[in-house]
C-alpha cells in the first residue's frame, strides 16, 4: 500500500533532479516555477501526512481560491461567488466526514446557486449565471475526492504534474498536430509523451491501477482542456497572476481535477 512516507523520498528526489535540470537550462521562467514548487510541495505533503483533517483543510483552502479565480474569469457576480465558495467546501467536508451525504449536500448547493439569480430577478444574465455556477460546482467539486482517495490523490498529483511538464517541452520540440483548437500550445506529440511519463510516475510510486492510469492518460489532458475552454470564453491567457511563474492556481490543478473526476467515475 502506498503511504506518504514511501512517497516522500521520491517526491524529494524528483524536486532535486528537476532543480538540477532547471539550473542547467538557465531559463528564468523555469527557475521561478521551480521555486514555487519548493514552497508548495512540502505544504501539500505535510497536509497528506496529517491525514484526513490536513487533506480536508488543504482542499478547502484550494477550493476557495479556485472559486475566486473561476468567478473572476467567468465574471460571476459577488453573490454567486459567495454561494459557490460555500458550496464547494461543503462538498469537500461531506466527502471527508459524511460520504453518504455528498449527493444531498451537492443538491443543496445546486439549489442555492439557482436561488441567487431567481431572487435577484436577473432576466438578462440569470441563465448564464446559473449555468456557469453549476459548472463551477461540478468542476471544482472534484476536489472533494482528495480526502477519500488519500495518498492515491498525492500520487495522481505527482503524475499529472510530471505529465504536464513533459507534454509542454516535448510538444514544443516535436511539433505536429494540435491536441485541440482550444489550446494552441498543446500538441498530440507532447500529450502522448506526457502520458507515458505520467504512467511511469504511477509505476515508480507503486500507485498503478487501471483507474489511476486512465485518470492520468485521459482525465489529466481533459481537465486541462476544460480550463482552456473557460479561459478562451473569458478571453484570458491565465486564471490569475499571483502564482509565481504559473499564472493562477487553476492553471496548476486543472489536470488534477480532470484526473480526480475520472477516478471517481471509474470507482
Amino acid at each position: 500500500m502506498t503511504t506518504v512516507s514511501s512517497l516522500t523520498p521520491w517526491l524529494g528526489s524528483a524536486l532535486l533532479v528537476s532543480g538540477v535540470a532547471v539550473g542547467v537550462s538557465r531559463r528564468r521562467e523555469l527557475l521561478v516555477r521551480w521555486c514555487a514548487w519548493v514552497v508548495g510541495l512540502p505544504v501539500v505533503t505535510a497536509a497528506f501526512w496529517w491525514g484526513r483533517p490536513g487533506v480536508t483543510l488543504l482542499a478547502g483552502v484550494v477550493a476557495v481560491i479556485a472559486v475566486l479565480e473561476f468567478g473572476a474569469l467567468t465574471r460571476l457576480p459577488r453573490a454567486d461567488r459567495a454561494v459557490l465558495a460555500a458550496a464547494v467546501p461543503g462538498l469537500i467536508v461531506a466527502a471527508a466526514w459524511a460520504p453518504d451525504q455528498v449527493w444531498r449536500v451537492g443538491a443543496v448547493g445546486a439549489f442555492a446557486l439557482a436561488a441567487v439569480p431567481l431572487v435577484t430577478g436577473d432576466a438578462e444574465q440569470g441563465l448564464r449565471r446559473l449555468g456557469t455556477s453549476l459548472l463551477g460546482l461540478v468542476w471544482l467539486g472534484t476536489l472533494a475526492a482528495l480526502a477519500p482517495l488519500g495518498t492515491v490523490a498525492l500520487a495522481l498529483f505527482a503524475a499529472v504534474s510530471v505529465a504536464d511538464v513533459v507534454a509542454f517541452f516535448t510538444g514544443q520540440r516535436l511539433g505536429g498536430p494540435l491536441l485541440s483548437p482550444l489550446s494552441p500550445a498543446k500538441r498530440w506529440s507532447g500529450t502522448l509523451c506526457g502520458v507515458v511519463a505520467g504512467l511511469g510516475v504511477l509505476a515508480l510510486l507503486s500507485a498503478w491501477s487501471w483507474p489511476a492510469a486512465v485518470a492520468v492518460a485521459v482525465g489529466g489532458p481533459a481537465g486541462d482542456l476544460v480550463e482552456s475552454l473557460v479561459k478562451r470564453g473569458a478571453g484570458a491567457k491565465d486564471s490569475g497572476q499571483w502564482l509565481a511563474g504559473a499564472g493562477g492556481l487553476l492553471d496548476r490543478i486543472d489536470s488534477l481535477m480532470g484526473a480526480l473526476a475520472m477516478v471517481v467515475v471509474l470507482g
